[in-house]
């Protein structure tokens, strides 16, 4: 029987009072299948290796919706994670276009229980056509959208996860409104891990 320890971890980053936002609990564990040592949070945690863990290999989602990352400091690919049960990388990783099974960081998305609404551009600096989006879209094209890539975005209100291409697959963005102000100038700005400014399907993140 897997044995659970609660940890509470903070980091330098600034997030809003959780008294003005939902709760959230996640439970990580060192191996597949909800085996191995395990670790339970309610925050972030910046770096898995400083609670004793080398990996986490799956995860069990209890409330709220949070990001995960490849390396530590919120750093690499992320990974959506909505409520639910994560028993293996496949689970979680999207069909990424490559195969990476470390996952040493992750954090709470504060904004992702608002109404969600988007603004995305053509060109870098909010240049060019644009559109709203507030719903899911599996294909940007089918909805309209005349290009397979976005030039920059800006998010009004909640939190979207993007994916390189349709039906929800690929290298996964997470985009809020308290990030940059919700302001995605350049898709260098979407995170540490993104080579390409393509862009094929978004939804909502919703609680």
């Amino acid at each position: 029987m897997n044995r659970v320890v609660r940890a509470h971890m903070t980091s330098p980053m600034m997030f809003p009072r959780m008294d003005t936002a939902p709760f959230f609990k996640v439970t990580v564990f060192e191996q597949e299948h909800f085996q191995g040592k395990c670790l339970e949070f309610t925050s972030e945690c910046c770096n898995i290796h400083n609670c004793g863990m080398d990996n986490i290999r799956s995860i069990r989602v209890e409330s709220g919706a949070w990001v995960g990352f490849e390396h530590h400091d919120f750093q690499g690919q992320q990974f959506i994670l909505e409520r639910g049960e994560y028993p293996n990388w496949d689970a979680y990783s999207g069909s990424l276009s490559y195969h990476t099974e470390r996952f040493m960081s992750f954090r709470p998305i504060y904004c992702s229980h608002h109404s969600s609404r988007m603004m995305i551009f053509e060109r870098e600096n909010f240049m060019g056509r644009c559109t709203e989006l507030c719903d899911d879209y599996p294909s940007l094209e089918a909805m309209g959208w005349f290009m397979p890539e976005v030039g920059s975005m800006h998010v009004q209100c909640g939190a979207f996860v993007c994916y390189e291409y349709p039906g929800y697959r690929g290298q996964q963005y997470i985009m809020e409104c308290e990030r940059h102000s919700g302001d995605f100038q350049h898709w260098r700005n979407w995170g540490s891990h993104c080579q390409t400014p393509k862009i094929q399907s978004i939804r909502r993140i919703r609680h």
